[in-house]
């Protein structure tokens, strides 16, 4: 987004200068990437002028430029003469939208271009160069240039893309007082033309036809303005739709009315429908592309590019002007599928204020006619302008829960008045009511958002305060966790909150978030998981040769779309060996093992069970576990499955484990200290027939839940036996709280022996 400092002015009173404009805007979320004031055409004397060999019209020129050395320039001009003080642009200039370059022109270098009135848009005189009073002094600019602001402008703030928005902005920081415009609307004027709108991604659309007009240049501040920002200026009725676009950041069209024929209408476009644009470019539409049509056939591709039949010339007398709201989602769809990116549909894509379309006609239509005259014979409208109907509860608390700064209620209150938002307060709970443009206000936290950075970034540290009761959602205990994963040897990845939904279908059946408007193809999901995206990382690594990956990635995870319809999960990832290779052979392949005692090591000496039924589609079917308190699923490890590695191109063997239960994990303390006792320890050991099937993960669960002084137990032997049945051995680790007689002991062993009998189908071994 670039605009000029003196178009700023126009809403905004400040006494501040750009570069500290500049600086206001970068500390509060507005990145201004570039200030620069644009090199202006300079007065310069004709000294030499003698015509170029092989030319009948070039000359070559020597001028001089109020430097000590003389200038060489190639020039047409029929009017170029010794003696002529005339502009000249330099290398670097920019002139009607095009930079010079010092370059060769027939073989002889010229270092700059003399310039005609229109070419600088004083006038519309393009018969030579311009001819400047005698006595205009050397080396001075000819025209006034403006600093020009260049921003880069995020996703979520469609408002500052006008120049409007960006000072209302800079005035709700203090910086200077909004100036408001005084808006009006076109008073109705009954029109022979109707708007048909055939579908529900067009709320509204308004027109106005402009009849007998001469077209002409726009006024010199529209010219100089629309140039400064690299626009090349036109005509007036052209001008005005892009000088309103950067203005109040609403974008028009303007089309010959005479190639019009009949009503207007809004509608999508039948398969295979041809559309030819305004560069002369063919398109075949589909049944997701929205168009203006008449009688004839498809003007326009709505929102995105007006078409060849019905642009506007220099011929052309009579006008209709566009003024509408397009679905963000349906301009993104085509301007995607097809490749073509505007102005309008970059402003339309991220969502504009729906509310001014009836202004925004207003003030085109008296551009137009300040430049060109005629007059107004029809106006209309199809739809309705749609009303805000956001309310926003927040509770001024809410602030310094979330941030840590206390700010004054009365403070709250002047900042959202000043951004332009409407604040009714109703028993200590305030509803507030964005401005249309604000699209991206949704919820108390936005509001949040909006206070602190208007209230500045930089007064975070000293006036926070630390609050160690509320549940902030960066707590400690998610850094304790990161801590430990990373003395684990594990290293963190970081990735974005979006997904694949082709990635998703083929891990798991949890549901897929769809995104309207993704960023980009491949990410069009909030991800329901981290899997999917750390499997990308490790198919990336292992392409380029890094195929030995210890990772792990704390995140939030989207289990609808609905408001607090996501959690925090953890995914731990091994994959190859699990260190380089050595002639002593202490390498090995990580194993579901290693990912397991990850996750164990997570819960600090909480007991669990592990059950291996019903994998995920993720997971090797034979491979997997997972860490159960009682029915409460705590986390799942495994291999990735066969088929799944082979979809994402992954030749490395991937151990994984996912935890989902992140909040109640005993993080960042041990919930369960061992206490050291007077007493030995006691082992004892058992062995027992069970089903083939029976894992022994099961029995020693069964095993240690029998009584809380049973500390460990462990698998010594395990064997197949020959009618499908399989022997298991272990070792229990009993700590005696007290002094236990032989009869206490025999009583736990036996407590043991019914428990893993009864709950796992099992026969004690006698021998």
């Amino acid at each position: 987004m670039k605009w000029t400092y003196d178009w700023l002015t126009d809403y905004l009173k400040t006494d501040l200068s750009a570069q500290q404009i500049a600086d206001t805007l970068t500390r509060t979320g507005l990145e201004v990437e570039d200030l620069s004031a644009p090199i202006a055409p300079i007065a310069a004397k004709i000294v030499e002028c003698r015509p170029m060999d092989g030319s009948d019209h070039l000359h070559i020129l020597m001028v001089d430029d109020g430097t000590d050395t003389l200038r060489q320039v190639v020039c047409g001009a029929p009017n170029a003469r010794v003696g002529l003080i005339s502009a000249l642009a330099l290398p670097n200039c920019v002139i009607a939208g095009h930079e010079i370059h010092a370059g060769k022109l027939r073989g002889v270098m010229s270092n700059g271009m003399m310039c005609s009135g229109r070419e600088l848009g004083i006038n519309d005189d393009h018969s030579g160069i311009i001819e400047l009073p005698a006595d205009t002094k050397i080396g001075t600019p000819v025209l006034k240039t403006e600093t020009v602001f260049d921003a880069g402008i995020t996703p979520n703030r469609p408002d500052y893309l006008a120049v409007r928005g960006i000072a209302r902005d800079l005035s709700a920081c203090g910086v200077g007082q909004y100036i408001a415009p005084t808006d009006d609307e076109l008073k109705p004027v009954k029109s022979q033309r109707n708007v048909n709108i055939k579908t529900d991604k067009c709320p509204v659309y308004q027109f106005c036809e402009i009849h007998n007009i001469t077209v002409a240049p726009s006024d010199n501040t529209i010219k100089s303005r629309l140039a400064a920002i690299g626009i090349n200026p036109k005509n007036a009725p052209v001008d005005a739709t892009n000088y309103v676009c950067y203005d109040m950041g609403q974008p028009m069209h303007c089309f010959d009315a005479d190639e019009i024929h009949g009503d207007i209408t809004v509608r999508m476009a039948t398969p295979d429908e041809k559309f030819t644009d305004l560069f002369g470019n063919e398109h075949t539409l589909c049944e997701s592309d929205m168009v203006i049509a008449d009688d004839m056939g498809v003007l326009a591709l709505a929102g995105v590019i007006g078409g060849a039949r019905g642009m506007t010339t220099d011929n052309t007398k009579n006008i209709i002007l566009e003024s509408a709201y397009f679905n963000p989602v349906s301009v993104r769809k085509t301007s995607k599928r097809l490749g073509i990116s505007t102005d309008s549909s970059y402003r339309y894509e991220r969502g504009i204020d729906p509310t001014i379309t009836g202004i925004a006609l207003a003030r085109a239509a008296h551009i137009i006619m300040n430049a060109c005259g005629g007059e107004i014979i029809g106006t209309g409208i199809g739809g309705k302008i749609p009303t805000e109907n956001r309310h926003i509860e927040y509770k001024p608390e809410l602030f310094a829960r979330k941030t840590g700064v206390e700010m004054p209620t009365d403070k709250q209150r002047a900042i959202l008045k000043n951004l332009g938002f409407d604040v009714v307060e109703k028993s200590g709970t305030w509803l507030i009511t964005p401005r249309p443009a604000r699209v991206d206000i949704e919820l108390p936290e936005n509001i949040v958002s909006e206070l602190i950075r208007i209230y500045g970034y930089d007064n975070i540290i000293k006036n926070a305060v630390h609050r160690a009761s509320d549940s902030a959602p960066h707590r400690d205990y998610y850094i304790e966790t990161k801590r430990e994963l990373a003395s684990r040897g594990l290293n963190e990845a970081k990735s974005f909150g979006f997904g694949n939904s082709k990635t998703e279908n083929l891990l798991s059946d949890k549901p897929i978030v769809k995104i309207a408007n993704p960023i980009v193809a491949n990410m069009d999901t909030a991800r329901n998981g981290l899997l999917g995206n750390m499997l990308n990382i490790v198919a990336e690594n292992e392409k380029r040769g890094y195929p030995d990956l210890s990772l792990f990635e704390l995140g939030t995870v989207f289990d609808g779309d609905a408001s607090g319809a996501q959690h925090t999960q953890i995914c731990i990832v091994r994959t190859g060996e699990n260190a380089p290779r050595h002639w002593t052979r202490r390498n090995r392949k990580y194993d579901i093992y290693d990912v397991k005692a990850d996750v164990i090591a997570l819960l600090h000496g909480q007991k669990f069970t592990i059950s291996s039924e019903n994998p995920p589609r993720w997971a090797h079917p034979f491979r997997y576990g997972a860490v159960m308190q009682g029915k409460r699923k705590i986390a799942e490890f495994g291999e990735l499955h066969p088929s799944v590695a082979r979809a994402l191109k992954i030749k490395t063997n991937v151990n994984i484990a996912l935890v989902d239960d992140v909040e109640n994990l005993p993080m960042g303390h041990k919930v369960h200290e061992p206490t050291l006792s007077e007493f030995q320890p006691i082992t004892r050991d058992f062995a027992f027939i069970v089903d083939g099937d029976m894992p022994a993960e099961k029995l020693t669960s069964v095993a240690r839940a029998t009584d809380s002084r049973i500390s460990d137990v462990i698998v010594f032997d395990a064997f197949d036996m020959s009618d499908g049945k399989k022997s298991i051995a272990f070792t229990i680790t009993i700590i005696p709280t007290e002094n236990m007689t032989d009869t206490e002991l025999q009583k736990l062993q036996s407590a043991v022996i019914d428990n893993v009998e009864r709950k796992c189908n099992a026969q004690i071994r006698d021998k």
